[in-house]
């Protein structure tokens, strides 16, 4: 499966989400003008990912050893929200295939309301997020 890679611009986070080098990540700022074209890649890549999940999959990445899903937004609207939760969503079914996962919330220390988003967005899809401290 071919890595989606994404730059980062003012409005739009960087993505990566590689398979080879287990790396799955979205970090940045998120107020796309056009919100659905920029998720829409990233919701597709994961529908094709959930796919190709089979057993050696499944006995690569354990309990002890998750694929691990990194949130580092420094900001994002509303809008973006909505998307944020679809890709959210769609790792729990994922975690639900039976392929371990982890997702890590990064916020800077300062910003108790990305933390508090975390906590909402996690109690939401019912999966538990892994709050990570930053500093800048």
């Amino acid at each position: 499966m071919n890595p989606l890679i994404i730059k980062e611009t003012i409005a739009t986070p960087k993505v990566t989400f590689n398979i080879s080098e287990n790396n799955y990540e979205i970090k940045g700022c998120s107020r796309p003008e056009d919100v659905r074209d920029f998720y829409s890649p990233i919701i597709d890549w994961l529908k094709e990912f959930k796919a190709t999940i089979n057993q050696e999959l499944k006995n690569t990445y354990t309990a002890a050893n998750p694929i691990i899903f990194r949130f580092k937004f420094d900001y994002f609207n509303s809008s973006s929200a909505k998307f944020i939760l679809d890709i959210l969503v769609f790792i729990n079914e994922i975690h639900n295939e039976g392929l371990h996962l982890q997702i890590d919330w990064y916020y800077d220390e300062n910003d108790d309301d990305m933390k508090e988003v975390g906590e909402e967005l996690s109690e939401v899809v019912d999966f538990p997020f892994h709050y990570i401290v930053t500093s800048r």
